[in-house]
């Protein structure tokens, strides 16, 4: 064997992984009030030959469950046998949320505003500080998965700073329908990491708590897809149709102008005009009616589920493009049915959820 061209050992967790070899460590986090140990579950895919070091990561907050199941079929493919450099798989980071099905930690902290952390800090912080000391810092590369809150929907979507040449290419390279121009926001992992030079993106889809096929479809072609643009695994060996992504500027969200029941007219995915009604917000008796109406052209690329609104709450989250990326707008529609067959060639043979 030609040394040269083997990777030295990685040490996560006080613990040994040699070129060539996969493990699964568990990285200690504080105890639970029952004197139950608790740790996050690291899969840790150390390739032979060197190369970048991605983690991938799901569950920052606790109800977000499809990046677990895109972390589970990603490291189902057997494509990885191959890997150059290594690949580190968090498919929960926030175990306490996870364990009550909810987005937040005990303290009710949200992690992802909690980052650096801190040893002697609160529970969120030193949850912050392991992961981020034990797993992202060692890393050259992220991919932080998430979806939307509890009732709200998420279009599948990358977000990220593109105003870094690496992070806009890995952004480009996941293939999602829409790529959001998003500002890092202090005490995030994104705001971390570009503290320390590491381009991460975020991909948004489907909703907290629910299982959506198409959505990990998506995720799981996006996840190999950066990793093959990083040269991580080796190209396909048939050319696959590539999505030319909808770039938003930004986006801001309609809210609701006032209680009622919302009646929506609009779906995800859909190309919206200013001033365009997007759904109307009626009292139980249908004597108060007020239409909800977007104040940019855009896309829609989250809107809430449940139809119980109070006034103010968030409803439809639009997208701003420019003008030249509205005309590919109205196929976004019907693309996105399309997608799971899109993507079937890359992912493994799974029965669909849901």
């Amino acid at each position: 064997m030609d040394t040269a061209l083997t990777q030295p050992p990685i040490h996560i967790g006080g613990v040994e992984v040699p070129a060539g070899e996969h493990r699964l460590i568990d990285l200690p986090v504080p105890h639970l009030y029952t004197h139950a140990a608790l740790t996050i579950p690291v899969r840790v895919l150390h390739g032979r030959r060197p190369g970048p070091r991605l983690f991938v990561c799901a569950a920052i907050h606790g109800d977000e469950i499809n990046g677990v199941e895109i972390i589970r079929r990603v490291l189902g493919v057997k494509g990885l046998e191959r890997l150059r450099g290594t690949l580190l798989a968090v498919p929960v980071v926030n175990v306490y949320g996870f364990i009550n099905q909810s987005r937040y930690l005990p303290d009710r902290r949200d992690l992802n505003r909690c980052f650096p952390g801190s040893e002697k800090g609160s529970l969120a912080s030193r949850l912050a500080h392991v992961f981020l000391s034990e797993i992202a810092a060692l890393c050259t590369h992220g991919i932080d998965l998430h979806t939307g809150a509890i009732h709200r929907d998420n279009l599948p979507q990358v977000r990220a700073c593109t105003d870094d040449p690496e992070t806009m290419r890995m952004a480009r390279a996941f293939d999602a329908p829409v790529l959001i121009n998003t500002a890092l926001v202090d005490g995030s992992i994104r705001r971390a990491l570009a503290r320390r030079g590491i381009p991460i993106v975020v991909y948004e889809a489907g909703e907290a708590l629910r299982f959506d096929e198409v959505a990990i479809r998506v995720g799981v072609h996006g996840v190999l897809s950066v990793m093959r643009y990083l040269r991580m695994l080796p190209p396909l060996r048939t050319r696959q149709r590539r999505i030319e992504p909808l770039e938003g500027r930004s986006s801001g969200w309609v809210r609701a102008p006032q209680s009622g029941i919302l009646r929506t007219l609009t779906p995800l995915g859909a190309k919206v005009e200013a001033h365009q009604c997007l759904g109307v917000v009626a009292d139980p008796f249908g004597e108060r009616e007020a239409e909800v109406h977007t104040p940019t052209t855009g896309i829609v690329i989250g809107r809430i589920n449940l139809p119980l609104v109070n006034e103010g709450e968030a409803l439809f989250h639009i997208a701003r493009v420019g003008p030249a990326e509205e005309a590919g707008a109205e196929a976004l529609t019907t693309l996105i049915p399309d997608l799971e067959e899109v993507r079937a060639t890359e992912t493994p043979a799974e029965p669909p959820l849901g």
